[in-house]
């Protein structure tokens, strides 16, 4: 394993409610046993553990989620896999963007103390049989356009979450049904585990951070705006006392066709919680969607609580 030398603010006493200054050699492994070998000595030490997955090319989104993560834990975990399971056909598992030097360092930066980065035929068998499957959540919003994506999400968080054994896990809101289908996972098959929401990070002209905007030529980066310009025009309808969902989906659906490199994968209202079609904005409603700007699929939402 390759290690790096950093000093972290990592854990507060109780009794004095002081930070003490630990130093920490963060190590990035590549093995499963590796992995359980440190966790596990860790908890045998009284360590709280926190967990970020990651596909790599991390970005200021996935350094919130780390940070948070710190704050919570003695230490924190961060893989970086490209999970192939969750990849169609004819989608961008080889583009996919991938550095993990770059990732090395904002982990560094930040705080982590392991950063988990395994080979594809280290996580899953030749003759891999088993998976995780999740039924009505998975059925609308990007499971339509991406079938097997919840499958192969639900697999390999699975995965992580026997492998690291973490307190808590750490997911980012701009995934949303995604952090709904975790937490459901997790409540459904009694994983010990603390799943931990947070918020959607944006660039200082709003569009949400995401490792695909590296996609994104000059002319697609300014166009993507329609995006977040389109959750806003969501969210002040919500909030101005616009309870008609259908209504502000179509007012969202308008402002989006009207840039020319956007196409809608989907824009929808659902449950927050059951990711089922919703008509009125009450309780707590997800507003969603994806759009292709160019090649590049990209998401962005909000949530609304009456």
């Amino acid at each position: 394993s390759l290690r790096m030398n950093i000093h972290l603010k990592y854990r507060k006493t109780s009794s004095t409610n002081c930070i003490d200054l630990k130093e920490i050699n963060m190590k990035i492994v590549k093995t499963i046993e590796e992995v359980r070998n440190i966790t596990s000595q860790w908890r045998a030490e009284g360590m709280s553990v926190g967990l970020v997955p990651t596909m790599g090319f991390l970005h200021e989104g996935h350094k919130s989620l780390i940070d948070r993560a710190v704050s919570e834990n003695d230490r924190v975990v961060v893989s970086d896999f490209v999970n192939p399971t969750q990849f169609g056909p004819s989608e961008d598992l080889e583009a996919y963007p991938r550095d993990i030097n770059r990732d090395a360092e904002l982990c560094e930066k930040a705080g982590a103390a392991l950063i988990f980065d395994p080979e594809p035929s280290e996580m899953y068998y030749d003759d891999c049989e088993a998976y995780v499957n999740i039924n009505s959540l998975s059925d609308e919003l990007c499971g339509k356009s991406r079938p097997i994506h919840f499958k192969g999400v639900c697999t390999v968080v699975s995965k992580l979450f026997n492998i690291v054994k973490p307190d808590r896990a750490y997911f980012g809101q701009k995934d949303a049904q995604q952090l709904a289908i975790i937490k459901r996972m997790v409540r459904d098959l009694n994983f010990d585990v603390q799943i931990v929401g947070c918020p959607i990070i944006r660039e200082a002209d709003g569009l949400a951070k995401s490792s695909r905007n590296t996609y994104l030529g000059s002319e697609e980066r300014k166009a993507a705006l329609i995006l977040s310009k389109a959750v806003k025009l969501g969210e002040d309808m919500a909030k101005s006392g616009e309870n008609d969902a259908e209504k502000i989906v179509s007012k969202m659906k308008e402002l989006i066709n009207t840039e020319p490199m956007a196409r809608i994968d989907y824009v929808e209202a659902v449950d927050a919680i059951s990711i089922k079609p919703v008509k009125k904005m009450d309780g707590a409603v997800l507003v969603a969607m994806a759009v292709y700007i160019g090649k590049t699929r990209l998401i962005d939402n909000f949530i609304f609580e009456k």
